[in-house]
């Protein structure tokens, strides 16, 4: 019979091992469950980061790839305005490493607008600084091939604008992506432009990016050639007040707006004329003040004539005619030879309260009418006696804003209605009833005297042909120290095509322009502007040159060519 002999060291190594097993295992199993755990923990931050944090921080908390500031477009849809993310460079001074001096340095070769010493006092500041916003890949890599540890580069939304100078007024600035609009569109708009639930849909304003470029090079190339200090102009929708292009020259780029300064709006460059300055726009007012007579009863014949034989002396004031005629001139002669003796006459005739009526009704005691914060409001005149009256009605004594002027031709030219502009593109159904300022046979009777001051009167140089263009010139000396300085004009045409259905209305301004053999009135520096934009934007909106058609003006002819009338 076999013996079995027991070892007592085997069972404790066998038991040892099964111990080891059971802490191994439950070791395991210990970290299995702090990994669980930590899991868990990540799992329910992203959910709370999610779920609960969207009540406080809004939509952008589930939605990541909404931008912080709804996209610009023009009529067509082509981007003017879009929100990108951009790189910014900063600095922890108490980071660095290297010598703020040798670093300061270095940063101004990379950047050499910026100074030298603007770099170093961030660089040695207290506190966290930005050294550059909006900076380009290769600035950015640049700098971080300083090997500086304490220079961080954040990624930031930042508003750009792609067209760079094109229409930069009338959209105006964002400096920071999700802050508030510096002026214009992003100022006038900046609630809708930021609402969560809409600022994924692009913002379509009324302009025509096209339009705005034939515009903007045509008012620079007379700014140049004529040496003006400044120049504008506005082609708007005569039917609907959209603005379709909007320019006031000098420009600004809204990437660059540190590059441009100025506290008064005459000094800067980011002050948009067409709406913030007031002029005395002189002739331009005319057409407005015979059409207030028509529809006052005072001018009941177009053949009815007025004493331009002399200057009227009133009042101690003398008007007179730079081309005088001296003669009795009937209605279409006053306007086509621009007389102010003539003009003077009517309104003295018709009264001080005709002519305020229709003023105030085209708005040129308010604001500027646009949804714009930056607006100026017209001067009215403190004291309204009879030379008043007279002055007013050939645009002295008076001053608004151009976009006053564009309104105010809009509705002389469509049948009488008065609507304010926009720089929003508008659906059929958006488009403002507006107010009766013109009754339609008067509007009817002043689209034939326009056209004939175009094809036979001082805005022949504006006549684009086929385009059945009517207007007004308007040269007025600007006032200087409590008088008018002669040498010192400004000029505006003020006109609307095509005549026979008017469908846009073009004011062109030039300040202070020399001109070409000392011609510095608006016949010469502001009417072939409107021919030159005219004649290139036209087929853009629509309007295609023929020459078979024109507005019927056989029944006036008769009175340009000394026919005495009544």
């Amino acid at each position: 019979m076999a013996t079995i002999i027991v070892q007592p060291g085997g069972a404790r190594a066998s038991r040892q091992r099964v111990s080891l097993t059971q802490i191994a295992h439950n070791r395991l199993m210990l970290l299995l469950i702090l990994f669980m755990g930590i899991t868990a923990v990540v799992i329910l931050r992203l959910f709370w980061v999610g779920i609960f944090a969207h009540g406080a921080q809004g939509d952008d908390a589930l939605s990541p790839f909404v931008p912080a500031r709804a996209d610009i477009v023009d009529r067509n849809g082509v981007p003017l305005a879009r929100t990108m993310d951009a790189y910014s460079i900063a600095v922890r001074p108490s980071k660095l490493i290297g010598e703020p001096a040798e670093l300061a340095r270095k940063l101004h070769e990379i950047f050499p607008d910026e100074p030298e010493a603007a770099f170093y006092k961030k660089l040695t500041g207290r506190g966290w600084a930005y050294l550059r916003r909006r900076a380009l890949p290769e600035e950015v890599a640049a700098v971080n091939a300083l090997g500086e540890i304490g220079i961080e580069f954040p990624r930031e939304k930042e508003r750009l604008y792609p067209q760079r100078t094109l229409a930069a007024h009338l959209l105006g600035f964002a400096p920071n992506a999700d802050g508030v609009g510096g002026m214009g569109v992003e100022a006038a708009f900046n609630k809708r432009l930021t609402d969560p639930a809409l600022r994924s849909q692009p913002f379509a304003v009324s302009i025509d990016s096209r339009v705005q470029g034939a515009l903007e090079s045509e008012l620079y190339a007379q700014l140049v050639q004529t040496h003006a200090k400044g120049a504008g102009g506005i082609i708007l929708d005569a039917n609907t007040g959209e603005v379709i292009a909007m320019a006031s020259l000098p420009v600004f780029d809204p990437n660059k707006l540190q590059n441009y300064a100025g506290t008064r709006c005459s000094e800067s460059p980011l002050c948009n004329h067409m709406v913030q300055a007031r002029y005395e726009l002189g002739s331009a007012f005319k057409p407005l003040s015979i059409g207030a007579a028509m529809d006052a009863g005072v001018v009941t014949s177009m053949a009815k004539r007025y004493d331009a034989t002399a200057p009227l002396a009133i009042a101690g004031f003398r008007i007179k005619d730079d081309h005088p005629l001296g003669r009795w001139i009937n209605v279409p002669e006053t306007l086509v030879h621009s007389s102010n003796i003539a003009t003077a006459r009517i309104a003295d005739e018709m009264g001080a309260a005709p002519l305020q009526k229709l003023f105030r009704s085209l708005d040129f005691d308010q604001r500027a009418p646009i949804e714009f914060n930056e607006r100026a409001k017209g001067i009215w005149p403190s004291n309204w006696g009879r030379i008043t009256t007279m002055t007013t009605s050939y645009g002295h004594g008076i001053a608004i804003t151009p976009l006053h002027l564009a309104t105010a031709y809009a509705a002389l030219v469509n049948g009488g209605m008065w609507r304010p502009a926009t720089v929003r593109k508008l659906r059929p159904d958006e488009v403002p009833q507006g107010r009766r300022v013109f009754s339609a046979a008067t509007s009817a009777r002043m689209r034939q005297l326009l056209r004939m001051i175009v094809s036979n009167g001082t805005g022949r140089n504006a006549d684009a042909k086929g385009f059945r263009l009517g207007g007004k010139t308007g040269s007025a000396e600007k006032p200087q120290e409590g008088r008018y300085n002669k040498t010192s004009l400004v000029t505006t045409f003020a006109s609307a095509f095509p005549m026979d259905n008017p469908r846009y209305v073009v004011i062109a301004t030039m300040d202070e322009a020399v001109g070409q053999f000392g011609l510095r009135t608006a016949a010469w520096t502001a009417a072939p502007v409107v021919k030159r934009v005219v004649e290139r934007a036209g087929p853009m909106l629509g309007v295609m040159p023929d020459e078979r058609r024109d507005v019927d003006i056989s029944d006036l002819m008769p009175l340009l060519h000394g026919d005495k009338g009544e």
